[in-house]
């Protein structure tokens, strides 16, 4: 996935596969469509990809709304932690493309770690980029959706590419990290002075982020039992990756954002701060910026709250992204009646679908 290669297929070792996948409609019709690959990193590592794509009756209506690009948190990933985010927005109409960090999920690298925060984004940059060119003219429209770090990866992305992306949907990002979450300053030493010593140690304390992150004991217990997540100690390296990318964001890059974004965060947030957000909203340069925040909300806004809050959540993420992927000549032009189709299954499944 260098910058030479664009990010070609790896078919060997694992190769690319596609599952062939998905979720039926009421009738029978295929409403989205799963794949995973293999990608090789510029740094001849294999990184594990996936995408949600439309379903039958939305690809009868022309090519996806437009590319939504997902960005993972810290010991996540993509493929099932993420799955339910990919699975509506493909009902919705879009094509939905992730990536497992170094270290994260199915790719290579030690498990929970961050040797070097900023070849993690390049990676992503690489395989993002790679799949908009193989889109070609046909989809004009290109989101990044980062949660929790990877809002911090969404973010240094648009500055690495400031005209490039139509827009970011920042799921509680890590702007910085919450007071209570915070290693204590004696640790901040401890890791700044033996990073270069023993960067793979667990043995950075801190409270349990799964507890925090999740209301619900039911996605508790599913990140507890996916052998993809990692549930150890931060790792030397990675906490200092992880602090001195946050405190990088909050110092230096919140007033240059300059691209349309959608924050939403909840109110009760005890590991990214809410107030932060505030202050993205506030400070950014971009003239098209929204936030909302949901009171009594916790961390994973997405997946770890009850159905009624996931759906109101993903209510609001779906409207932002309409707004800016539609472009209509006219303002009384009619739809087609099988987008209207299309538009109205989306608001069935917004209220009654999959929770």
């Amino acid at each position: 996935m260098s910058s030479s290669n664009g990010g070609g297929r790896d078919d060997g070792g694992g190769g690319g596969r596609d599952d062939g996948g998905g979720g039926r409609d009421d009738g029978g019709v295929l409403d989205h469509e799963y794949q995973e690959e293999y990608v090789r990193n510029s740094r001849g590592m294999k990184l594990f990809a996936c995408r949600w794509l439309p379903g039958r009756r939305r690809k009868e209506s022309g090519p996806p709304k437009a590319l939504v690009f997902l960005c993972h948190g810290y010991a996540v990933e993509c493929g099932v932690t993420m799955r339910g985010t990919g699975e509506r927005l493909a009902r919705a109409g879009y094509a939905v493309y992730g990536l497992d960090y170094e270290g994260h999920g199915r790719s290579d690298g030690l498990q929970g770690y961050v040797p070097d925060f900023q070849a993690l984004v390049q990676d992503c940059d690489d395989y993002f980029a790679s799949i908009v060119r193989s889109h070609g003219p046909t989809v004009r429209h290109r989101f990044l959706l980062g949660e929790s770090m990877g809002g911090a990866v969404a973010l240094l992305l648009h500055r690495a590419r400031p005209d490039f992306w139509t827009g970011a949907v920042l799921v509680a990002p890590m702007c910085k990290i919450a007071d209570d979450m915070r290693p204590h300053p004696l640790v901040v030493n401890i890791l700044r002075a033996m990073t270069s010593i023993v960067p793979t140690w667990k043995i950075v304390p801190t409270n349990d982020v799964i507890d925090a992150a999740y209301r619900t004991q039911e996605k508790r217990d599913e990140i507890r039992g996916n052998p993809y997540c990692y549930k150890d100690k931060p790792r030397l390296k990675t906490a200092f990756e992880l602090l001195k990318v946050s405190l990088h964001v909050e110092a230096n890059l919140l007033h240059k954002v300059s691209l349309p974004f959608l924050i939403v965060h909840g109110g009760a947030d005890k590991v990214t701060d809410p107030s932060v957000s505030e202050l993205l909203y506030r400070s950014a340069a971009s003239q098209d910026k929204t936030l909302k925040l949901y009171p009594d909300m916790w961390h994973a806004l997405t997946s770890g709250e009850s159905p009624n809050n996931i759906r109101t959540v993903f209510q609001d993420i779906i409207a932002w992204l309409d707004h800016r992927s539609y472009t209509l000549t006219s303002s009384t032009e009619k739809l087609p009646e099988v987008e209207q189709k299309a538009r109205h299954d989306d608001q069935h499944y917004q209220q009654h679908g999959n929770k």
